[in-house]
């Protein structure tokens, strides 16, 4: 597909994203989804590659480059149909630590990320009994002396399994003792290997894609107080501007994804011959897919502005917002219409389309629904009373 108006900023990391990405074809991960593995061997290339260390400043061994690099590399991943959800949280996780830890934090952990030494890939919000209403979680965090002891549950939380480090954010004093709910969160960093087994307990959950998501069970877990990040009581504020750096990255992932199913949607209506002619003679299949392409476009715009201005330090919680929910919109849209164009094709697994079509429906969803993006606009964009 000729890109047109959806130019290409920072080439020469598509292009070694590509490269890399090609020698991880439809069969690898048409395999995993299968036996619903990790992609071990992607995500050690890319970390080799440094991709997953874009965002740490060159003074603790990353590229220090910008979120608009981050989504270069992210949407070229989707476009060659791979899957950056097994490791996309090492880019945003870390900015927690980054800039809201100690020096010393910093200098302990950074280095071992960017060089792949450690990974941090697992961030623990999400309870069963909150949902997104994140001021209503209840794992509890206890000071006693040197230690914090921690008490709940968390649900999604991906790449647990694979992940060395965790940011976890736990209440450390009751909701109904603060001035505001979101007062009284903090933020741990948890070194999950030594917590499994000894007070934290995974169990993953099988869903409708290979996305290596687990529940965790936290039963007297003993956390050492210097893994606190930041202040005690502020963990909430700390974790915004990573949820906003999320949800513009994974906007990338989509237009990605909305990039894929354009290509094989476009590729395919060019080859097939149905009654003496290529099906992309006929409107009715070339009009979707230049919908589909329209639509992205908009959307990339959103998320390249939403980019740049978190880039600037500028708030960019709505931009991300509205990103996120056009972007994921735009690739759902995409991948319907390539289903639709492959017709019975679309549903085998050689083609990898049902496969992305499974994935990126997840986006209609997390990190954040549609509807509270909706809500978020309504309320402060356009001064409409809260409607919870």
């Amino acid at each position: 597909m000729g890109d047109g108006v959806l130019s290409e900023t920072f080439p020469e990391i598509r292009d070694a994203v590509r490269r890399l990405c090609a020698k991880f074809p439809g069969e690898y991960w048409q395999q995993l989804d299968r036996e619903r593995a990790y992609p071990t061997e992607f995500v050690t290339a890319l970390t080799e590659a440094g991709f997953l260390s874009v965002l740490i400043p060159e003074e603790y061994g990353g590229s220090g480059l910008g979120l608009e690099a981050a989504c270069a590399v992210l949407e070229e991943i989707h476009r060659s149909g791979s899957n950056g959800g097994a490791c996309h949280a090492q880019m945003y996780t870390m900015g927690t630590l980054l800039k809201h830890g100690s020096e010393e934090q910093k200098r302990t952990y950074l280095p071992k990320i960017a060089s792949g030494e450690l990974r941090l890939q697992a961030f623990g919000v999400t309870e069963p009994g909150a949902g997104t209403d994140t001021t209503r979680i209840s794992t509890f965090a206890r000071r006693e002396g040197d230690d914090y002891i921690v008490n709940g549950q968390k649900i999604w939380i991906s790449r647990a399994e694979h992940s060395d480090l965790m940011v976890l954010l736990c209440r450390t004093t009751p909701r109904d003792e603060c001035a505001k709910p979101s007062d009284g969160m903090s933020v741990l960093l948890v070194d999950m290997r030594e917590a499994v087994g000894n007070g934290l307990t995974v169990r993953p959950v099988r869903t409708m894609l290979n996305h290596a998501t687990t529940e965790l069970f936290f039963d007297d877990l003993r956390v050492p107080a210097s893994a606190l990040i930041g202040e005690e009581g502020k963990g909430f504020r700390y974790i915004l501007s990573g949820m906003n750096a999320e949800r513009i990255l994974i906007a990338s992932e989509c237009i990605g994804d909305g990039r894929f199913f354009i290509d094989r949607a476009s590729a395919y209506a060019k080859d097939r011959n149905v009654f003496g002619r290529a099906i992309g003679e006929n409107q009715g299949i070339q009009f979707p897919i230049a919908r589909a392409y329209v639509q992205l476009s908009a959307a990339a715009e959103m998320v390249t502005k939403a980019a740049r201005m978190f880039d600037a330090g500028e708030g960019a919680g709505t931009e991300a917002n509205m990103a996120k929910m056009l972007s994921s919109e735009a690739s759902w849209f995409a991948a319907d219409m390539c289903i639709q164009t492959h017709g019975g094709f679309g549903f085998a697994e050689e083609y990898d389309v049902e496969r992305k079509f499974r994935e990126t429906r997840l986006y209609q969803v997390a990190p954040i629904s549609t509807n509270l993006i909706l809500s978020h606009v309504a309320t402060h964009v356009l001064d409409l009373p809260k409607s919870f």
